[in-house]
C-alpha cells in the first residue's frame, strides 16, 4: 500500500504503530523510575549503594540486546513486512513484562528472582530493539505528502505518553503508599497495569495494512546482498549512531532523574516522581512541535539548534539544582533535558530512513537506534551513578550530556537534508 496518494490515515493505524514503544518503553522507564525499591526486591547488597549501582548495571542488560532484535526483526520486517515484525514485537514484550510483574523477591525464592529478572530484561531489550525500525518506517510511509515528520514524532511522543503514565502512576502511589507497602509490592502495579494493555495493543496491530512495497531479499538468499546494501550507506549508519547518542543520553538522565532526586537531593517520592510527569509532559508536546518544525523548516536545522541550545543549558541547569534543590528547579531541570531533545530527536529520527532504501529501511533504522542506545542508554544510569558516587558532585550528569551532545552536533552537522527526498 503506497502512502503518498494518502490524504488521511484513521488515529487507531497511528496508534497500532507506537503501541507496543508505548508499553515497552513504559517498562522501561518503570523500571529506572522504581530502580530504589527494585533493588531491595532483587538485588540485595552489603550496601544500599552497590545494590543500586546493580540494579541500574541489570537496566543495561537490555540495551545489550537492542543490537541484536534490530538486525534480526528489522531484518524480518524488510523481508515480510512492517505488520508480521510488529506482531512479533508485542508477543516478546508481554513475556518481558509478565516475568517482571510476577516475579517473587529475592527473599522469597533466592537467587532464581535476579536470574528471572536478567532474561526478562534481555527480552524486553531484544523486543523494543526490534520494535523502533518497523514501527518508525511504518510512520514514514503510511504519511501524507508533507507529513513525514509529524507523523513520525509520534513514536517519540508515545514515549512522553509513557513517561507521563509512569510519573503519575508513580506518584499517585507515593502519596497513597508507605515506605513499606511499596518496597513490598506497590513498584509492581504498574508493570501489572502495562500487563493489562497489551491486549489492546496485540488487537490493533492486527488490524494494521501493510506499507512495505520494495522488499528485501529471502533470508536464505540474500542474507549477504542485504549486508552489502547496509555497508554501502555506512557513512550514514555510523552518522545514525553518532545523532543517536546525544539524545539517547540526554532521556536517559531525564529519566534517571527521580532515582536522583530520592538519593542525591533527599527529595521525598511524590515529588522525585513528579518530576517524571512534568518529563513526560513535555516530551510528548516537544515531540509532536519538532515534527511539525521537521516539516516546515527541514531535518536539518530542526536537529541541530535544540542540541546546541541544550548543550549550553544543561550545566547552569544542574548547578542551579544543587545550589537551590526544591521542586520547581527540578521540574526546569526536567523540561530543559527532555524538551530540546525531544525536538532535535524528532528530525533525527526521520531523516534516517528517508536517506535509506526500502528494501534496507527498516534494517538500517532499527540497526542505528538500537546499536546507539545500547552502547549510551544501557550505560548512561551506571556511568551517572558511579560519577555521583565517585566525585561527591551533584553536577557530575551534565557532563556527560555536555559531551556526548558535542560528539552528536558534529555528526548533525554532516548530515544531508531529506525532507523533500522521495521515499
Amino acid at each position: 500500500m503506497q502512502a503518498g496518494g494518502r490524504r488521511s490515515v484513521p488515529i487507531k493505524v497511528v496508534v497500532a504503530a507506537v503501541a507496543g514503544n508505548a508499553l515497552e518503553f513504559f517498562d522501561f522507564v518503570t523500571y529506572a523510575f522504581f530502580a530504589v525499591y527494585i533493588a531491595q526486591a532483587f538485588f540485595p547488597a552489603k550496601t544500599a549503594f552497590v545494590s543500586l549501582l546493580v540494579t541500574v548495571g541489570v537496566f543495561g542488560v537490555g540495551f545489550v540486546f537492542r543490537p541484536l532484535g534490530g538486525v534480526i526483526i528489522s531484518a524480518y520486517a524488510d523481508r515480510a513486512g512492517r505488520k508480521p515484525a510488529l506482531l512479533l514485537t508485542i508477543a516478546m514484550i508481554t513475556v518481558g513484562t509478565a516475568g517482571l510483574a510476577l516475579t517473587p523477591s529475592y527473599a522469597s525464592i533466592g537467587v532464581a528472582a535476579p536470574v528471572i529478572v536478567i532474561v526478562c530484561r534481555m527480552i524486553q531489550g531484544l523486543a523494543l530493539g526490534g520494535d523502533v525500525g518497523p514501527a518508525s518506517v511504518f510512520l514514514i510511509e503510511i504519511a501524507p505528502p508533507g507529513r513525514r515528520g509529524f507523523y513520525s514524532s509520534w513514536q517519540l511522543a508515545s514515549q512522553g505518553i509513557s513517561g507521563i503514565l509512569a510519573g503519575g502512576i508513580g506518584t499517585l502511589l507515593s502519596l497513597l503508599l508507605d515506605k513499606e507497602a511499596m518496597a513490598a509490592w506497590g513498584w509492581r502495579v504498574p508493570f501489572v497495569l502495562c500487563l493489562a494493555l497489551i491486549p489492546m495493543a496485540l488487537y490493533l496491530r492486527r488490524a494494521m495494512p501493510e506499507t512495505l512495497v520494495e522488499r528485501a531479499e529471502p533470508a536464505s538468499q540474500g542474507t549477504g546482498k542485504m549486508a552489502s546494501r547496509l555497508l554501502g550507506h555506512g557513512r550514514l549508519l555510523v552518522l545514525g549512531v553518532l545523532l543517536i547518542v546525544g539524545g539517547t543520553v540526554a532521556t536517559y538522565v531525564a529519566n534517571y532523574l527521580t532515582t536522583y532526586a530520592i538519593t542525591t537531593l533527599h527529595f521525598s517520592a511524590s515529588i522525585s516522581l513528579s518530576a517524571t510527569l512534568v518529563a513526560g509532559c513535555s516530551t510528548f508536546l516537544a515531540s509532536l512541535l519538532g515534527g511539525w518544525l521537521a516539516d516546515r523548516y527541514g531535518r536539518r536545522m530542526v536537529m541541530i539548534v535544540p542540541r546546541l541550545l541544550l548543550t549550553l543549558l544543561v550545566w547552569p541547569a544542574f548547578l542551579l539544582l544543587a545550589a537551590h534543590p526544591d521542586a520547581a528547579t527540578l521540574y526546569v531541570t526536567a523540561i530543559v533535558l527532555t524538551a530540546l531533545t525531544a525536538i532535535s530527536s524528532t528530525a533525527s529520527l526521520v531523516a534516517i530512513p528517508e536517506l535509506l532504501p526500502g528494501s534496507i529501511r527498516a534494517t538500517g533504522l532499527g540497526v542505528t537506534y538500537a546499536v546507539g542506545v545500547s552502547l549510551f542508554g544501557g550505560t548512561t544510569q551506571f556511568v551517572i551513578t558511579w560519577l555521583l558516587g565517585v566525585t561527591q558532585n551533584p553536577v557530575s550528569p551534565a557532563w556527560y550530556v555536555v559531551l556526548t551532545s558535542l560528539v552528536t552536533l558534529a555528526a548533525m552537522l554532516a548530515m544531508p537534508e531529506s525532507r523533500h527526498r522521495e521515499l
